[in-house]
């Protein structure tokens, strides 16, 4: 379940990687404070790239990204990244344990570690690709109009049960 729908968000993604135009990618936005469509994507990537990392290193560590500039100005390879990503959830279906590492401090040396799982960082990579796909939606229909979203583009699935049920009441 968790596998299907990180490939559906991501699938999502690709689509709206696929609409946007190369100038555009890489334009900086007001909507998203002066970064660029392609920053987003790249963040967003990147924690699905630890997470792939995790099944080598036996740790995830968010803190640890590449910040890949290739992949936030060039669509192709943000969406041969995703084409990666989607093949290692296919191939990965049963949760292992990893160890999560993190410093949530401005000084260096404050890290902390706890034990996670596969399955429990990936369901944070879906919540935090919802959160940077809401931010992609904004810019889209403030800045970039004639990109088509998906219907459920950056919105969360307990809101899209939510308005159902609202809707059916």
């Amino acid at each position: 379940m968790l596998q299907s729908s990180a490939k559906d968000l991501l699938h999502q993604l690709n689509h709206v990687i696929d609409s946007c135009r190369d100038q555009d990618f890489s334009k900086p936005l007001d909507e998203l404070s002066g970064s660029t469509f392609g920053q987003h994507v790249r963040h967003t990537l990147e924690f699905f790239i630890c997470l792939f990392d995790a099944k080598n290193d036996g740790y995830v560590n968010y803190d640890q990204r590449k910040h890949d500039e290739l992949i936030e100005t060039d669509r192709q390879l943000a969406k041969s990244v995703i084409g990666s990503i989607l093949t290692f959830l296919e191939e990965n279906t049963v949760d292992f344990e990893i160890t999560f590492n993190a410093n949530y401090s401005d000084l260096e040396g404050q890290n902390h570690s706890m034990k996670s799982s596969f399955n429990r960082e990936l369901a944070y990579n879906i919540e935090h690709a919802i959160h940077h796909m809401a931010l992609l939606k904004v810019a889209v229909n403030q800045s970039l109009q004639y990109i088509s979203l998906p219907e459920h583009f950056g919105v969360a699935s307990s809101t899209i049960r939510y308005r159902a049920s609202v809707k059916s009441n």
